[in-house]
């Protein structure tokens, strides 16, 4: 690659939001259908999906356009044989899926499709099994119900948490959705803005970097993967926001030390094309 950094050759946004998650033991599950699923879909044609063998199982946060227009172009949909599964909190998850397939959005009709596709309503915060992942849904602080999920396999916690405000940050606010934030090893939160940008778009339902760093710190979250970057951000705007983060991040461990106040480790940085992580 050269003396390239990732920026320059992937970019922070290059696609919309779509997490791969794979367990020990080799099962895997999608979270959202961004245009980031194209490629993935491409990836998967060199295994069991390619061959019409594959069961895959899509996770959908909820139905804004960026989370779901990646579906059409999912190319084990197209293949027979494939089993696509879909899950969603929201009772509308078949229309909405059904509706990205009809003229004149695509020119094949959901019922064309050849693969084998299911549609599963998924109970608010009742874990649910595949394989050796445990998924539980949580409700996310958003404009339109959304939904975040909690991966949980050998003992590692993922917490995907995007689209999401950030309004209710203390555990009595939380309430019965604070278990989406603990134990947690890594966790996937939405940084769309600066905390001015955040004030000026209350309800936008996409939060900052520094309400993501203030939720690890108290519920001790290992690693945070700031995401959902704004499409109109240029890399350098991404590498400012960067910047403030490790400002806010420098002052909450010197105020710490200043009150005698131990804070537990956390990692953190800004998502790009082709991040991975192994926990």
């Amino acid at each position: 690659m050269g003396k390239n950094h990732v920026t320059e050759i992937g970019g922070y946004g290059t696609a919309t939001t779509c997490v791969e998650v794979i367990s020990k033991n080799g099962q895997q599950i999608i979270i959202d259908g961004g245009s980031g699923i194209r490629n993935l879909g491409e990836s998967l044609l060199k295994g069991p999906a390619g061959k019409g063998k594959a069961t895959i199982h899509v996770f959908l946060t909820h139905f804004h356009w960026d989370h779901l227009i990646g579906l059409p172009f999912f190319t084990p949909n197209f293949i027979a044989g494939n089993r696509i599964n879909y899950y969603a909190v929201q009772p509308e998850l078949d229309a909405m899926v059904k509706g990205m397939f009809r003229r004149p959005y695509f020119p094949v009709a959901f019922e064309g499709l050849p693969s084998e596709i299911h549609f599963y309503q998924l109970s608010p915060r009742k874990p649910m099994q595949i394989e050796d992942l445990t998924i539980t849904p949580y409700q996310l602080d958003h404009p339109d119900p959304c939904w975040g999920f909690k991966v949980e396999c050998g003992g590692r916690a993922y917490a995907h948490c995007v689209d999401t405000e950030g309004t209710r940050s203390s555990r009595e606010a939380l309430g019965p959705d604070l278990p989406l934030y603990q134990n947690i090893d890594l966790m996937y939160f939405d940084a769309q803005y600066t905390l001015p940008e955040l004030a000026e778009k209350a309800n936008w339902g996409h939060s900052a970097s520094h309400i993501g760093l203030d939720i690890a710190f108290h519920e001790g979250i290992k690693q945070v993967v700031f995401a959902h970057h704004d499409p109109g951000a240029r890399s350098q705007q991404i590498s400012e926001l960067k910047r403030q983060t490790a400002e806010y991040f420098n002052w909450k461990i010197k105020q710490a030390e200043t009150n005698h106040i131990t804070l537990p480790t956390v990692k953190w940085c800004f998502a790009h094309e082709g991040l991975e992580v192994e926990l």
